[in-house]
């Protein structure tokens, strides 16, 4: 199973680099899952353009890289643009499609072509099965692997909601990573920014891997309250090992019923 975890967007090095540390400590206590460390050089579609939106691509990679370094994680980051997609692939290990762009064919293409795995998170806009269309897009690129992400569809405004059908349904024409996170933003909640419920980001994580899913996105900082980007809906890092044991044993549980 990924497990994708990171800072909402690039900010203070001190805190990449924290949370990276602690990342590498867990992927050595739980071997089962694989980590990829997410954080964005760009937030291009923040509410507000007064809020930040991260370094930069040049700067962002450079950060990214040096994570990859120094803590052997594997990376993931957002692309905007199809010139984005070729610096980036040279760094990352797998390239994100934020859901705003999720319809976007020459970005999706571009990715696809990169020689890197892609993984498009489904816009709060789309039903399950109109996912298809971007795997199709991807095949077309002949895209070397590739993950559709649910992360809740728009419920009334400024409300999202999980309908966990989707992830059974997706199932059935690719693999399928749940974003904990952003399933419970509440989109421009805020006013001229998102607002987010964390307290139920366990309760939906809990459900999605009993359904079953190839992979989890979480994003996590050490201080959520301070963060420049998504505070409210990000999990504590001090949580993250708590999280991960729940999940090691809903899987054991499932498949002891597999198998019994």
């Amino acid at each position: 199973m990924l497990i994708i975890a990171g800072p909402c967007v690039i900010e203070k090095e001190r805190v990449i680099y924290e949370t990276a540390k602690h990342l590498e400590k867990l992927s050595t206590e739980f071997p089962e899952f694989n980590f990829v460390f997410k954080s964005s050089f760009d937030k291009a579609n923040r509410s507000s353009h007064k809020s930040f939106r991260g370094p930069g691509l040049e700067k962002g990679l450079k950060l990214l890289q040096k994570v990859k370094e120094d803590f052997g994680l594997k990376l993931t980051t957002d692309v905007h643009e199809t010139w984005q997609v070729k610096p980036v692939s040279e760094v990352v290990d797998i390239i994100q499609i934020p859901a705003f762009l999720c319809r976007q064919t020459d970005l999706i293409l571009e990715a696809g072509r990169s020689g890197k795995p892609v993984n498009v998170k489904k816009g709060q806009f789309l039903a399950p099965w109109d996912a298809k269309n971007i795997v199709e897009k991807l095949k077309f690129a002949n895209a070397v692997d590739y993950y559709i992400t649910e992360r809740g569809v728009s419920f009334g405004y400024n409300n999202l909601v999980v309908d966990f059908r989707s992830l059974v349904i997706m199932r059935e024409f690719t693999k399928v990573i749940f974003d904990a996170t952003h399933s419970v933003q509440l989109p421009g909640g805020g006013g001229d920014r998102s607002s987010g419920q964390r307290e139920f980001v366990l309760p939906l994580i809990r459900a999605a891997v009993a359904v079953g899913v190839d992979g989890l996105f979480m994003e996590t900082h050490p201080d959520p309250d301070s963060a420049l980007s998504d505070g409210p809906n990000m999990i504590p890092l001090n949580q993250l090992r708590e999280v991960l044991e729940t999940v090691q044993r809903i899987l054991s549980a499932v498949s002891s019923t597999s198998r019994g």
